[in-house]
């Protein structure tokens, strides 16, 4: 009979001692161990951490910031929509009525390239308010008149106010005493007095208004008022006497004139405006 093969490394397994009577089976742990017992052992039992709640609060106020604003929003379209309703608010108009060019001469100076003009001109400009309840109360106006880009007078009209379904005259001189231009805005300005057509001008007019819609008054509200299309035919006719020569000018609205005025709300929202 052949015996049988007994390897060295393999051990029998062995009884201990009895406790309380019974007999345990215990297994003699292999060297060197494996990964499992080696790890197994030493390794804490996993434990899930608990998630935060600091991006859900922060999307919660998040949330609630977009319904109060869009809350907001839709409140003050629906006043403003009463508001349009009951009022029906119309902007002011304005419209040049009369121009007259009473000086306008532009000698050069032979020490440098620049020249000095020395203008005056009387403005008439019609103004008239279409709304039922709603008045306008004026800062003073400040006037600005150019002929491309060069600066040909500046005055000024005082402050007034605008009654409802009321038409008011405005009345300003505007004057340039000697201020210096460049010598091509010179000879632009000749060559442009020449022309059958008449000298282009455009008006600017800014100032602060408020507005009164019943018992309500808003604060003051920028506006600028632009007129363009003007062109001003100017003459200029001159006295000679013994001692001294004088020179008139006149002017009038060109046939081609057109003038259009256009008024535009400044209205100033933190660092921008409207």
């Amino acid at each position: 009979m052949n015996a049988d093969r007994v390897y060295p490394n393999s051990k029998p397994t062995t009884m201990n001692p009895t406790v309380n009577g019974n007999a345990t089976n215990t297994t003699t742990p292999l060297f060197p161990a494996p990964k499992s017992q080696q790890y197994g052992a030493s390794r804490p039992a996993y434990r899930p951490q608990p998630k935060r709640r600091h991006r859900s609060w922060c999307c919660c106020c998040f949330l609630w910031s977009t319904m109060i604003i869009i809350a907001i929003l839709l409140l003050a379209a629906i006043a403003g929509g009463i508001m349009y309703v009951l009022y029906r608010p119309h902007r002011p108009t304005f419209t040049l009525t009369t121009l007259r060019i009473s000086q306008f001469n532009v000698p050069t100076n032979s020490k440098d390239s620049t020249s000095h003009l020395a203008s005056k001109l009387d403005l008439a400009i019609t103004s008239r308010n279409p709304n039922k309840r709603i008045t306008f109360a004026y800062d003073p106006v400040s006037v600005t008149v150019k002929s491309n880009d060069v600066n040909v007078g500046v005055g000024s009209i005082p402050s007034f106010v605008h009654g409802t379904k009321n038409t008011t005259v405005l009345r300003a001189t505007v004057a340039n005493n000697g201020d210096n231009i460049e010598e091509s805005s010179v000879a632009k300005l000749k060559a442009d007095v020449k022309k059958k057509t008449g000298l282009p001008l455009e008006i600017e007019m800014e100032t602060k208004v408020k507005v009164k819609v019943g018992g309500l008054k808003t604060s003051r509200i920028g506006i600028k008022v632009s007129c363009i299309g003007i062109h001003a035919v100017i003459t200029t006719t001159k006295d000679k006497g013994k001692n001294s020569t004088t020179s008139t000018t006149t002017s009038t609205l060109s046939p081609s004139s057109k003038p259009q005025c256009k008024v535009n709300l400044r209205i100033k929202i933190w660092k921008w405006t409207f």
